[in-house]
């Protein structure tokens, strides 16, 4: 059950969207640099910072998220991919298919099998940050807007 104190989040039917990094990985390793400036607003109400997602590495990607104070995500699923939520910063409460509405806070992992619908809300007073984690990696095309 959600908490009536959560906003519902405005109805979208755009793709979030995202770049690709321009690392490749040489044989002695690479630093990605995060860098702020990079992040970009989704049409799902969420600041997303791609940290490392190339088609270099087809099997992985990784984002820095944010989702402001009082903001609830769109409903939305990503096909042909699981992800993780790593939970670095605020609290949360994410929503998962049919599951209940579950309270998430630093270090708590969040795993969204592929094509399950899913948002988070931020109910808190300061921004909620977490890393997503895409095996496959994030690709636009296998995102579905379902609000």
């Amino acid at each position: 059950m959600r908490p009536a104190s959560l906003p519902i989040a405005l109805a979208s039917s755009h793709r979030p969207r995202r770049r690709e990094t321009s690392c490749s990985y040489p044989p002695s390793g690479v630093i990605w640099k995060h860098d702020r400036s990079n992040e970009f607003v989704t049409a799902e109400r969420c600041h997303v910072l791609d940290t490392c997602n190339t088609a270099a590495d087809q099997t992985l990607s990784i984002a820095r998220a944010r989702v402001e104070p009082k903001v609830t995500t769109a409903w939305h699923c990503v096909e042909s991919t699981v992800e993780r939520y790593i939970i670095a910063e605020g609290r949360g409460c994410v929503e998962i298919g049919d599951w209940p509405a579950a309270l998430v806070s630093p270090g708590d992992v969040v795993v969204i099998p592929a094509g399950v619908r899913q948002r988070i809300a931020n109910p808190g007073t300061t921004d909620l940050i977490f890393y997503c984690v895409c095996t496959s990696r994030f690709r636009v095309e296998n995102y579905r807007a379902l609000e």
